[in-house]
């Protein structure tokens, strides 16, 4: 279950990454002149670094409360089967 959190993690940040990529150069011609193009530049490389820097923290205490987070979901999920098969 770890792993496959960690996964969808950076799924999602490269997936960010490359909307955020997509957007810059799709709306660029609507900037009204360079400096408004610097200015949403700079605004997606920071959100770009904060959304990053967000997700790595997560990980990082998924890493250390990984068998406190992950054991207990281990716990319900074998009594929500016991409680199915009797």
């Amino acid at each position: 279950m770890h792993r496959r959190d960690v996964t969808v993690a950076w799924a999602f940040i490269i997936g960010l990454w490359i909307a955020m990529f997509f957007v810059a150069i799709a709306t660029w011609g609507l900037a009204p002149n360079g400096a408004a193009r610097i200015l949403l530049l700079i605004g997606g490389v920071i959100v770009l670094t904060f959304n990053t820097a967000a997700i790595m923290a997560m990980l990082s205490h998924y890493r250390e409360d990984r068998d406190f987070i992950y054991g207990l979901d281990i716990k319900f999920l074998d009594e929500a089967r016991a409680a199915k098969r009797g």
